[in-house]
């Protein structure tokens, strides 16, 4: 009797110990978003390409990079710097994929007052349209600019949605523009 006794408040106050440190393991971090921009593009895939698939030059097209320094090339690994409104972030290129006329590349440093998020991989891709048009289509995976569980509003999920949401359609745009002489 005794010992039942002891076990049941010395269970009791343990138990209660380990549902309060378990709670905060079970609080959900960040997820990963997605979004994506599509363009069709009267010009021939391998012309659109020979503008996208320069890693260095997205500074030519792309209207919200006002500039980019490079080093690199377009091997895996080569890093650029964009300049934006509101400052500046790294990209390292992953993957050029010539054939598929594909270019993959993550944010290696991040800021967020230039853009709401922590992290990002993209695609850019060139596809065939047929009729001597083309596909361009930017998207991406990312995570908003404040990983814990409560962001501010300016770094929250839906901040970074509509951040990179507007940087892929201006990009598509830009690239849409420039590869048909506008």
């Amino acid at each position: 009797m005794i010992f039942a006794a002891l076990c049941r408040h010395a269970v009791l106050p343990a138990l209660g110990l380990l549902l309060a440190l378990a709670a905060p393991a079970q609080a959900h971090g960040p997820t990963p978003q997605k979004a994506e921009a599509k363009a069709a593009v009267a010009a021939a895939p391998d012309a659109v390409w020979k503008i996208a698939g320069d890693f260095a030059g997205i500074g030519a097209w792309h209207p919200m990079v006002k500039a980019v320094k490079a080093k690199g090339g377009n091997a895996a690994g080569a890093e650029r710097v964009l300049v934006l409104e509101k400052g500046e972030i790294t990209d390292g290129l992953d993957d050029v994929d010539t054939a598929q006329r594909s270019l993959s590349w993550r944010l290696n440093t991040e800021n967020v007052e230039a853009m709401p998020v922590s992290f990002y991989t993209i695609t850019l891709s060139v596809s065939d349209a047929g009729g001597g048009k083309s596909e361009v289509v930017m998207a991406g995976r990312f995570y908003r600019g404040d990983t814990s569980n409560f962001p501010p509003d300016e770094l929250n999920d839906e901040a970074a949605v509509a951040a990179m949401t507007a940087f892929f359609e201006a990009g598509v745009n830009g690239l849409k523009a420039k590869a048909e002489g506008k």
